[in-house]
């Protein structure tokens, strides 16, 4: 199994782990409020939803091999906007970390699948 796979693979359980807990999580809910998103939590929600289940359907066939570069760009824009509004929230460096490493992540996949 190549690194791209596995990276691929990872992010978007991830992501679609995490857009459902967004859904559900009395705690998420909190958070969104706390960052100014409470409005746009479901939208939030279903781009994260959407972003994991576009990489493995993107790996289901070469001709939707395109859509794995399309989602990764997209994650790794959504992943920098968490990480400014993490800073702009002086949530701290443990806090802004995931942000971070979801952003270099999906850059990576997005880089290696141009190639």
């Amino acid at each position: 199994m190549n690194l791209t796979l596995v990276l691929i693979i990872f992010s978007s359980i991830s992501f679609i782990y995490y857009g459902i807990n967004s859904f559900y999580s009395k705690k998420m809910q909190s958070e969104y409020h706390r960052w100014g998103f409470g409005s746009l939590r479901l939208f939030i929600s279903w781009c994260q939803l959407l972003g994991g289940f576009g990489l493995l359907i993107g790996l289901l066939h070469p001709l939707l091999n395109p859509l794995i570069s399309i989602t990764s760009f997209l994650l790794t824009f959504m992943m920098l906007t968490a990480v400014i509004t993490r800073l702009k929230s002086k949530d701290g460096v443990i806090n802004t970390l995931p942000s971070v490493f979801y952003a270099t992540l999906n850059a990576i996949i997005f880089f290696r699948c141009l190639l």
